[in-house]
């Protein structure tokens, strides 16, 4: 979503655009903002995925405040399991490929660095709720998005 908004030339996408760059988190009143936004459109009324997001446990439980004010609810939460060094390769290929300024050892340092400090308690935060899906995320990419689909399909059923 932040990426769209960069790529629309919104005001917010202007606004964190740089700090997208550095390799920091955008702050959560922003994020949720964006998040709330974007819920609220007629796509997300039957269900929704968010990619990166909640980062850190006040965006985890600004979600699940924002869950319960809008009467729904949160299925399940995918953890991407990954080790840092496959993390590190994967994302300087990813940069080779599409370019992106974003991904220079530097930022994927401090990305690493922040997601062990802020995001790995959201993990436990989803698994006490009964709602953390692992997903082995080392595997080919065919074979993560596979244990991905039959995750979700899990979830389907389960929720249905």
């Amino acid at each position: 979503m932040f990426r769209a908004a960069i790529a629309d030339g919104t005001p917010l996408g202007r606004q964190v655009k740089p700090i997208l760059d550095r390799g920091e988190l955008v702050p959560d009143v922003l994020t949720i903002e964006l998040i709330e936004n974007r819920l609220a459109q007629p796509d997300a009324a039957g269900g929704f995925v968010l990619d990166g997001f909640p980062r850190n446990v006040e965006q985890a439980n600004a979600l699940d405040d924002l869950l319960n004010r809008l009467g729904r609810g949160l299925d399940a939460a995918l953890f991407f399991d990954l080790p840092d060094d496959v993390a590190v390769e994967r994302l300087l290929r990813r940069a080779e490929l599409e370019g992106r300024p974003d991904d220079t050892p530097e930022v994927i340092d401090r990305r690493l660095r922040t997601y062990h400090a802020e995001t790995e308690p959201v993990i436990e935060h989803y698994r006490m709720s009964g709602r953390l899906v692992p997903v082995d995320a080392e595997k080919a990419i065919a074979e993560v998005w596979a244990e991905t689909q039959a995750a979700l399909e899990d979830v389907r059923r389960a929720t249905a």
